[in-house]
């Protein structure tokens, strides 16, 4: 049996904390897509941590963690990851396995992207360059080189073959960074990798569900970011919704039992593309400073704005939501008056639907006003102590839904969770 957590905005939603909080109900957490360039911030001990790519179930002693092959794996990053959570004094090696499948970003990935969007000029899409798009293209273009290659001992002829290639594709780039600067430390954290759990994910993780094993699939960015189904071109590279849990870890769909979808009490996205409910004013700042709307992988300010139920929606639909949590309820607690999208308004006419080329449209937001709850929501316990104003702005967009808000997060706090069941 397989359960599904993921975004279903534009990232950034808190499925880190989310993930940690169900962790204990599931016997193995596994991340199936993405990159460093998530990232899941989790509160342990009230001492924060972001976790980039490794699974937020690595702080529950009895879990397995397995990074899937549908991730692509920076190794310098995850040496430092792995740094960070032993420092909580965890043994990350007990019970963290990695997909033999799963594809290594190298330094020259991490150059083409830089490259790549530096060419962009004013057109860029807002890359966290990570190396994530040149990697994902490796993959779909035959040339990657993956976890279980590590253990061939042609392995350095394999990487200087595809380095030489990359090399030339930034020549023509005109990238003058001396990329063998990155190289060091990048060999390092390969024979740090060599010492982890290395597995045949997709024969270790059905084994595992044989045996009865419950299984949570670990999704990165948001439904939003789809590589098909996102705001393309201004996406990740990779499938974000729950059909990527299946090539991204071997399984089968009907293993995949509930899919719990996670959504703020607002909006945010960083980097560029369509974002119709976004504030660009007074407002928008405020949620930005009272949510701390930074990039837990980038530092970058996020765009803020209210709710957007179309987009909510049309993600509820793609992924099979059958339940939904609410996060960062508690960031509103100060707000006088909130609004939410119900619908677009484009050319005139009203819409509930996504469009196929957002940016082709000028796209206004139906708006429906609310008032805020103007109290603070951080210690409440069980969905009764809530405030009436907002159990009537969660049953609005409940209304809006075929699928129930069956939680709420009221803090950042492992235990700051409301079931509304």
């Amino acid at each position: 049996m397989v359960d599904v957590i993921l975004g279903l905005q534009w990232g950034d939603e808190g499925k880190g904390k989310i993930v940690d909080y169900f962790a204990p109900r599931y016997d193995i957490i596994a991340r199936f897509q993405g990159g460093p360039n998530a990232g899941h911030t989790l509160y342990v001990n009230d001492q924060k941590i972001v976790l980039h790519q490794i699974p937020s179930g690595i702080f529950h002693e009895n879990t397995i963690n397995l990074i899937g092959n549908g991730v692509v794996l920076d190794p310098v990053t995850l040496k430092k990851e792995c740094e960070s959570v032993k420092s909580f004094g965890i043994d990350f090696r007990r019970n963290l396995y990695i997909a033999q499948r799963t594809h290594i970003i190298l330094p020259t990935h991490r150059a083409l992207d830089k490259a790549s969007e530096i060419s962009k000029g004013n057109e860029k899409i807002g890359s966290t360059l990570k190396g994530i798009g040149p990697s994902y293209m490796d993959k779909t273009g035959r040339n990657g080189l993956r976890v279980g290659d590590l253990m061939d001992k042609n392995f350095t002829t394999q990487y200087i073959r595809l380095r030489l290639k990359h090399q030339k594709l930034l020549d023509g780039l005109h990238f003058q960074e001396d990329v063998s600067a990155w190289e060091e430390e990048f060999f390092e954290a390969l024979d740090f990798m060599r010492q982890f759990k290395i597995v045949a994910g997709e024969y270790f993780i059905n084994e595992k569900i044989g045996q009865g094993k419950k299984v949570l699939a670990e999704g990165a960015q948001g439904s939003m970011l789809d590589v098909d189904f996102g705001t393309f071109p201004f996406v990740t590279s990779s499938n974000t919704i729950s059909a990527g849990v299946c090539t991204g870890l071997g399984v089968a769909p009907q293993q995949i039992r509930d899919v719990i979808g996670v959504t703020k009490a607002y909006c945010t996205r960083v980097g560029s593309g369509p974002f119709p409910t976004e504030l660009n004013d007074e407002t928008g700042d405020r949620l930005r400073k009272a949510g701390s709307e930074f990039g837990a992988t980038t530092g970058r300010p996020r765009r803020c704005g209210w709710i957007d139920l179309v987009a909510l929606r049309y993600a509820c639909m793609i992924n099979g939501v059958s339940n939904l949590v609410m996060t960062k309820a508690d960031v509103l607690d100060d707000f006088e008056k909130l609004e939410v999208c119900g619908k677009y308004r484009i050319d005139g006419k009203e819409t509930s639907e996504i469009p196929f080329q957002m940016l082709q449209h000028v796209i206004e937001p139906v708006l429906t006003p609310f008032k805020g709850w103007r109290s603070d929501i951080t210690g409440v316990s069980s969905y009764g102590g809530l405030p009436a104003a907002m159990k009537a702005y969660t049953s609005f967009i409940d209304s809006s839904q075929t699928v129930k808000d069956s939680y709420s997060s009221n803090g950042p706090g492992r235990n700051q969770v409301t079931e509304n069941l």
